[in-house]
């Protein structure tokens, strides 16, 4: 797949939350393909120097800080540390996130509730509290956060993990009501089935296979390059005029 450039982000500072796993990764390496200087952030130390270890391999410009979503402090140490390296942060990827994996309501302890609400929900919420004034007080920002189609449609998803996702796009929603006067503009991406190494080692090829027929127009999964394409326009001066919507990567599944 050919990596689209948009000269307009050439410069330009992104920080990255969950920038260690498959999807924030590649949106990562697709940011400095564009130019871009890139803070990749998230709790797995050696994702992280592998992301940045890749972009500087390339010629590209990154900065790997750890850091919990779920802690305002790691969160504002995250931005001040991007801008002592590269400057005031353009674009903001709220991505880190988790899944658990279906169950019912019955198995769904009160501690397993809560850490599926704080890991996606909470996480996304201190973030862009973190970094959305900075944006403001800079006149200009794209934020995207990571939302899913289990936040769009009832499936077979967790039932924490529905509603924290479900609850991302309205977040995103207000936020992007709030700060849009401060041109700054706030979006939400929301993957379908991505097919990620750790889809591949936990579903069966012939699984995949009839999920796709069943579920899927376009008759493929869809691979953290296409969230990754997405984020990069959401980021781009291409979407100037875009903001408070949700993009479905949902290779036809979801058409709202």
């Amino acid at each position: 797949m050919t990596i689209p450039t948009y000269p307009d982000l050439a410069g330009k500072v992104a920080v990255v939350t969950g920038g260690s796993g498959e999807i924030g990764g590649q949106t990562c390496r697709y940011f400095a393909k564009s130019g871009m200087k890139v803070v990749v952030s998230g709790r797995d130390k050696d994702s992280i120097e592998e992301v940045v270890a890749d972009i500087r391999a390339s010629g590209g410009e990154a900065l790997g800080v750890p850091a919990d979503t779920l802690s305002l402090e790691d969160l504002n140490e995250l931005r001040e540390a991007a801008e002592r390296e590269f400057g005031p942060v353009d674009v903001l990827c709220a991505f880190a996130g988790f899944e658990p994996g279906p169950s019912t309501m019955d198995q769904v302890t009160e501690e397993d509730w809560r850490a599926i609400i704080d890991g996606n929900l909470t996480g996304t919420f201190l973030t862009l509290k973190a970094f959305v004034p900075a944006m403001c007080e800079h006149g200009s920002g794209s934020v995207i956060t990571m939302s899913s189609a289990a936040g769009r449609l009832p499936g077979w998803s967790s039932y924490g993990y529905a509603a924290a996702k479900s609850a991302i796009l309205q977040l995103t929603r207000r936020v992007a009501q709030d700060v849009g006067k401060h041109n700054v503009r706030v979006n939400a991406l929301a993957p379908s089935a991505i097919l990620t190494k750790k889809q591949e080692a936990r579903i069966p090829a012939h699984v995949r296979e009839q999920v796709v027929k069943e579920q899927f127009v376009l008759g493929r999964w869809g691979t953290p390059a296409d969230c990754a394409n997405a984020a990069l326009f959401l980021a781009s001066d291409a979407s100037s005029w875009i903001t408070g919507q949700t993009t479905d990567i949902a290779g036809g599944k979801i058409m709202i």
